[in-house]
């Protein structure tokens, strides 16, 4: 005779996870058919394959990624260059008058910067790259958090969806190895948000704070969301690691300035008061108007910008599955969108912050493709639309894939050359030591001193027309970083001193040539000889559709295109 036995039953705690911060919000132990076992068993993607493909895919931005603002070379790349090496430019905002600019920023950098500059000597174009696998790294550590912590709390699909598109949409692919404070901002962000969802409240606080105080101060608003909430669940250990992180940043942030400006100051709280309390001067920068994010926002995630937007749309039937957590997470990217749309000045480097947020938001809406078909009582619902729903869910996400693959192909092959044509000049040292390189209009694009070999004594800016006012070289013999130069304003007022007067003092001359009715300085080949010349997009006479995304064969003939050259003085 078969003997039975009685079996305990397992007590609740056995059933839920340990983690989890709120008992009632979605995990995918709720999902219909998962029992206890099966999640002891799935425990969601582990850590390999996003740091794979993450890794993979941030190798590629670090090393083909261009430069998409003048900001990054001078108002970081080019203080990293003066601490590194003792030359570079300095911006307004970096005088000690102004010191809105913050060298702690700068300095993490150089934890990578100096020792790469000892290794490579005077390849500094390597130095500079070097620099960008950093980044890279950083984004590749916390961006695959974020997708460990879906994964545990949402499932496997929603991470996988999330995963692709944190590879792959242009926004993040470029702005992943971006030097930029709002950059740093998004990898915050997105550590801050996976630490959430691990159950980790006091963690996600202290980095908020990090992205805040040592990345962007403008970011505060984009962090709130996950730091209200995080308060209302562990109010001590949050409040006491938020204000221990902030209080140690700020007191080390206020020592580097004091260092590098020679006068107690700052530079957080300067760039407040200048932006907020003393209305600020932005607006002589250019304005755009409210619809400049949505158009941005297209471009760079094309259909997944539009799902993310219906993330709020489809809560009321997604509720369930994404309240309060995911809601928590992805509300900062509204609350960022809305804020930044209603500033006069607009740059698409002011949304770095929440592209992450994209990503997931447009992962959860193509994830619930299915719940907006399915009977609300039959979570079992196998119908037609249920299933065309389903197989509705990869070709959506080919889709984006594809369009934003073809974005950043049209970006890297239409506007690479200005970093390439200053590679050339390490073909030239023959020039001679005291050689002058001069730029006009091309000023904007200026790579950074890292690209300018050492025999080239000085760069130069000629006036073709602009009227703002320009970087100068920091000048060691006024204090360097603690100078307050009479030349600098606050009003982009140009400076009397900021062109070369005497163009037969160029040795080399970089241009933009464009098919205009008005002649280029490098025309003149009694003059000049080019030594380099790449095709750069010309972004006026090429049709939006075809110069926004690479379509092979057509983009070539549909495009037109200007040549960016660097030319060499003939010697008479």
């Amino acid at each position: 005779m078969a003997l039975s036995t009685r079996q305990r039953r397992p007590p609740p705690s056995d059933l839920s996870s340990p983690s989890s911060l709120s008992s009632p919000s979605y995990s995918k132990l709720g999902k219909p058919g998962n029992s206890g076992g099966d999640v002891e068993k799935d425990k969601g993607l582990g850590w390999f394959l996003p740091l794979f493909a993450l890794g993979m895919l941030r190798y590629m931005s670090a090393t083909s990624n261009i430069i998409h603002d003048c900001d990054e070379v001078f108002n970081y790349l080019e203080p990293l260059h003066y601490l590194l090496y003792r030359s570079g430019f300095q911006t307004w905002e970096y005088s000690s008058q102004f010191a809105l600019r913050s060298y702690l920023y700068i300095l993490f950098h150089e934890l990578v910067g100096k020792p790469a500059s000892w290794l490579f000597n005077e390849e500094k174009v390597r130095v500079f790259y070097a620099i960008r696998l950093f980044l890279g790294l950083l984004s590749v550590i916390t961006e695959a958090s974020l997708v460990v912590a879906l994964s545990r709390k949402y499932g496997k699909r929603l991470a996988s969806y999330t995963l692709a598109m944190l590879c792959l949409t242009s926004g993040c692919f470029f702005a992943s190895t971006s030097f930029l404070p709002s950059s740093f901002s998004m990898y915050a962000m997105s550590l801050s948000s996976a630490l959430f969802l691990f159950g980790k409240p006091a963690m996600a606080v202290s980095v908020a704070a990090v992205g805040v105080i040592l990345g962007w101060p403008f970011s505060v608003l984009a962090f709130l969301p996950v730091t209200f909430y995080s308060l209302t669940k562990r109010f001590k250990q949050a409040f006491l690691s938020g204000a221990m992180t902030s209080l140690s940043l700020l007191v080390l942030s206020l020592l580097v300035d004091y260092t590098y400006y020679g006068r107690w100051t700052s530079s957080v709280l300067n760039l407040l008061i200048y932006n907020v309390v003393g209305g600020g001067q932005s607006h002589l920068y250019g304005t755009e108007g409210p619809l400049y994010y949505l158009r941005n926002g297209f471009n760079n995630f094309n259909l997944c910008f539009v799902l993310a937007l219906l993330f709020l749309a489809i809560l009321p039937i997604a509720k369930k599955k994404y309240a309060p957590d995911l809601v928590v997470v992805v509300s900062p990217l509204y609350i960022w969108l809305a804020f930044m749309s209603v500033q006069p000045h607009k740059e698409e480097r002011f949304l770095y912050p929440v592209y992450p947020l994209v990503c997931v938001a447009a992962s959860a809406v193509i994830e619930s493709f299915p719940d907006l078909f399915r009977d609300k009582y039959n979570p079992n619902d196998n119908s037609l639309l249920v299933l065309m729903a389903k197989f509705l869910r990869p070709l959506v996400l080919s889709l984006i894939l594809c369009a934003s693959h073809a974005r950043t192909f049209s970006l890297i092959h239409g506007y690479s050359a200005p970093l390439e044509i200053y590679k050339i000049l390490d073909h030239y040292e023959d020039a001679g030591q005291g050689s002058v390189l001069c730029v006009g209009s091309e000023w904007h694009r200026f790579p950074s001193s890292f690209f300018v070999p050492d025999y080239v004594s000085e760069v130069r800016w000629i006036d073709d027309g602009f009227r703002g006012l320009l970087p100068f070289p920091f000048n060691s013999t006024l204090g360097g970083t603690s100078a307050a130069p009479h030349y600098f304003n606050n009003k982009n007022e140009a400076s009397d001193e900021q062109y070369l007067r005497d163009l037969e003092a160029c040795t080399f001359l970089v241009e933009l040539q464009l098919q205009r009715p008005y002649p280029s300085r490098g025309s003149d080949l009694s003059a000049w000889e080019v030594i380099g010349a790449l095709p750069y997009l010309d972004r006026e006479l090429s049709p939006p559709m075809f110069r926004s995304f690479f379509i092979p064969y057509i983009w070539q003939k549909k495009n037109v295109f200007g040549m960016y050259k660097l030319l060499k003085r003939i010697q008479k």
